[in-house]
């Protein structure tokens, strides 16, 4: 890959001017100069429109687009892509940002692994002030199976999607597989809360191949104005969605063992939201039929779901509602969908 490779940097936005223009100065900032920066943006003002013609009027590199009426986070992504003219896609979401050598240290994989169609790295997790957290950022990318010894060729592509190895954003892929898949029709309007994953699981086993690089290449901010933050724990939240795609996804025999992996992770976060919601029965049919994601009992985390189903079931019966309280220390977990904002 070359300098002639075009990326197409895909970026959604709503109502966010200030982290906005963060985010295009990393993708201005690039290495690798030869790109576009897609931009749709769902806000119910002219704000950052003004702000874009003020901050970039003369960049050609920039295509802004404000969507009357919003189009919502899926369509809105659907419809950058559709106007993405690139050789390779990238997407980024109006909060995060990019490494400087961000592209180019992706795009160079192409040069050694001819045959891949999709590039990944580690991500630097910071607050919400674009301060780093090294050791959440060092957590955050083993937790998702991010390591040292996992770099290079994936083996099993489709594995890296279903297991979160994939990153929400920050990727890089060839234009016609991204377009190939698109992101939000059919099952990921019904999954829209997680459509995130859901793209992440889809592209990569379309992929023809999938390389990890061990480097960092962006950052994810913390926000408390993320779809997965204001449904955590409510009945539309995005883990369920994720537990309810993946239960009904096709798979090949040899993908199954990913499979079971990723549902270990999200059985016990799905029982604790089926308790706080006052759903005490289905809560404990899964945690009984997955007692492999309690250790087969050895867990205390499996007890302590116990006594909220057990809660849940005598608060349900009483003749006034009482509310849940809330179990914060249970919660302490990786946000399992990473599924970002945009009504």
């Amino acid at each position: 890959m070359t300098i002639t490779t075009r990326v197409s940097i895909c970026l959604p936005t709503y109502d966010r001017p200030d982290l906005l223009i963060r985010c295009i100065e990393s993708c201005l900032a690039q290495t690798h100069s030869n790109i576009e920066i897609v931009i749709g943006d769902d806000s119910p003002d002219t704000h950052t429109e003004q702000l874009i013609a003020q901050r970039f009027a003369r960049n050609a590199r920039i295509v802004y687009r404000r969507n009357v009426p919003a189009l919502g986070q899926a369509r809105n992504v659907a419809s950058l892509f559709e106007r993405a003219t690139g050789d390779k896609i990238l997407l980024i979401h109006d909060d995060d940002f990019l490494l400087d050598h961000c592209i180019e240290r992706l795009l160079a994989q192409w040069s050694v692994h001819p045959d891949i169609e999709v590039a990944f790295g580690n991500q630097y997790e910071t607050d919400a002030d674009g301060r780093i957290d090294y050791t959440s950022s060092r957590r955050m990318n083993h937790a998702y199976h991010r390591t040292p010894q996992a770099a290079g060729m994936q083996p099993l592509a489709g594995r890296t999607g279903i297991v979160q190895m994939f990153p929400n954003n920050g990727w890089l892929a060839d234009a016609a597989l991204v377009k190939r898949i698109g992101y939000g029709d059919g099952d990921n309007e019904q999954f829209a809360v997680c459509c995130d994953f859901v793209f992440g699981v889809r592209l990569c086993l379309a992929a023809r191949g999938v390389c990890f690089v061990d480097d960092y290449v962006s950052c994810y901010r913390k926000t408390e104005f993320s779809v997965s933050a204001a449904t955590r724990q409510t009945p539309s939240a995005s883990s369920l969605a994720a537990w309810h795609f993946l239960e009904a996804l096709a798979l090949p025999p040899e993908l199954e063992p990913a499979r079971r992996l990723a549902l270990r992770r999200l059985a016990p976060i799905v029982v604790s939201l089926l308790a706080r919601n006052r759903q005490a029965r289905a809560g404990l049919n899964l945690a009984l039929t997955h007692l492999y994601a309690y250790r087969f009992g050895l867990s205390m985390r499996l007890y302590y779901h116990l006594l909220m189903i057990w809660k849940s079931a005598w608060l349900a019966r009483r003749p006034a509602p009482l509310p849940v309280p809330l179990f914060d220390a249970e919660e302490q977990v990786v946000d399992v969908t990473r599924t970002r904002r945009i009504p």
